[in-house]
């Protein structure tokens, strides 16, 4: 045993030793370290994982040096490798046993030699590459010319969802793409039309995850050669999925400006139209009425002038739709339950004829938020979309009628028919002005772009999908101030 003089002198020894000596324990945490390895990590490291501390990893490191230290009981002498990426010093471990057990370990790096010096130096320089792929924001693989995957970052993990231990282990690079997408990558690398040979810039492609999801991709890719041979290949995988979104937002949002600076002209080109239609068709009604009052005329003739009287009206109501759907000025806007709305609506039309066979379902939601609106331009919109949604059903089916709050302080109303649906090449331009798929004669193709002004103006959104069950739903969003108070 050594005296307490001798073990002050050896603990002065190791303190002033210009070399890194750590104290480890079996389980990889750090228990002592003497005075030059605190300094040059700045005191922070007793209590550390040492794989963790020294080379910034998650688990042990291969061929790791503690492990060769438990072995036998004899010393462990590792020095690195330059194709390992993971460590930078050579190290000797020496255990310290109590009976067969080892209670802990001495880790001790050694003086390299010029040449080792410089190995050591360029393996630092490799770690610090190696470090930056793993840490890249873009995905990272690199994988040998049979396909094994030799590098998987944490942000390819994110995309795809395998782990690095799975991707390393078992995956080959090929199962990351659809079929002959790997193939075709591989074409395009050794072309000189896409980034010139070995490699390949900006290339969208689609991955596959682990869960079997699509994910697009921009990839710039390169061949790695060792003495004009291929031996691997790496790619940095940049996801495109928020990308593409953004793109869809702001072209949605392009297309509702467009849509709305045509339905503004078309606005005061119908006004126009309008007034100088009204005035003749007062004169052929009026005439039409004194015609049937103040002469005796055959039946025949009555029918006639009846059918004169019935075409003017109809007249008269297409005026008054594009004379709604010009209108500029500001709505009354107070308060309104739009439950009793919807109430007043739905007890007004269902007494007609187109009603008999449908079955109508309400779903209105209790204590609905009360909504600033022109009440009688909203019922307008609310009867536009039942008898949209009646003819749908020409004469037999269901119709339901829901509402709902939604996100921040807006009110839902969603009318679902189960009709034959929207097709597909007419919902983009549902809510055109004048558009219209029933024959002539018997719609004028204002209805819905009429709705669709009358809801913009209240600072809402309608829209228009089919249900995956068949028939369609039109939907319509209006904000509401949570302190409003009711109104008439």
């Amino acid at each position: 045993m050594h005296t307490e003089e001798e073990k002050k002198h050896l603990l002065e020894a190791l303190d002033s030793l210009q070399r890194e000596l750590v104290v480890i324990s079996p389980e990889f945490y750090i228990l002592a370290a003497n005075e030059y390895t605190k300094q040059s990590y700045q005191g922070n490291l007793i209590g550390e994982i040492c794989y963790e501390k020294y080379y910034n990893r998650k688990h042990p490191c291969p061929a790791c040096p503690v492990n060769k230290g438990t072995d036998g009981g004899q010393a462990g002498k590792w020095q690195e490798n330059l194709e390992d990426l993971n460590f930078k010093d050579g190290v000797i471990c020496y255990p310290v046993f109590s009976g067969d057990k080892c209670d802990y370990l001495l880790r001790l790096d050694f003086e390299l030699s010029g040449a080792g010096r410089l190995e050591k130096k360029l393996q630092r320089s490799n770690a610090f590459l190696h470090n930056l792929l793993l840490s890249s924001v873009d995905a990272v693989i690199a994988a040998d010319k049979d396909g094994n995957i030799l590098i998987f970052n944490d942000a390819a993990y994110e995309i795809l969802d395998y782990t690095t231990e799975e991707a390393l282990n078992s995956l080959d690079i090929r199962d990351l793409y659809l079929e002959g997408g790997a193939r075709d990558v591989m074409k395009r690398l050794r072309s000189q039309e896409y980034g010139g040979s070995g490699k390949l810039k900006a290339y969208q492609v689609e991955l596959v995850s682990k869960h079997g999801e699509r994910i697009p991709v921009s990839l710039n890719a390169s061949i790695i050669y060792e003495d004009s041979a291929e031996v691997a290949t790496i790619g940095f995988f940049h996801d495109l999925r928020e990308t593409q979104k953004m793109e869809q937002e702001l072209e949605d949002t392009r297309m509702q400006l467009v849509q709305a600076d045509k339905m503004a002209a078309l606005g005061k080109l119908a006004a126009g139209v309008a007034h100088q239609i009204n005035n003749p068709l007062g004169g052929i009604g009026l005439f039409a009425q004194l015609l049937l009052e103040e002469h005796d005329l055959s039946e025949e003739a009555k029918k006639d002038v009846q059918r004169i009287l019935e075409d003017t009206q109809r007249c008269s109501d297409t005026v008054k739709e594009l004379l709604e759907f010009a209108k500029q000025s500001a709505y009354k806007s107070t308060p309104q339950d739009i439950n009793k709305a919807l109430d007043r609506t739905l007890f007004l039309l269902e007494k007609q004829a187109l009603f008999q066979n449908v079955e109508v379902e309400k779903d209105l939601e209790s204590d609905l938020p009360f909504v600033p609106c022109d009440l009688q331009q909203m019922s307008h919109v609310f009867m536009n979309l039942v008898l949209n949604a009646i003819q749908a059903l020409q004469g037999e089916g269901k119709l339901k009628v829901r509402s709902s709050t939604c996100g921040q302080e807006k009110v839902k109303i969603e009318f679902k028919d189960s009709g034959p649906g929207i097709p597909e090449y007419v919902l983009p331009n549902i809510f055109l002005p004048f558009y219209t798929t029933k024959d002539a004669g018997e719609g004028t193709g204002l209805g819905l772009s009429v709705a669709y002004r009358i809801v913009e103006n209240h600072g809402g959104k309608i829209s228009a999908y089919n249900l995956e069950e068949g028939g369609a739903c039109f939907v319509v969003e209006l904000p509401y101030d949570g302190n409003a108070q009711g109104g008439d």
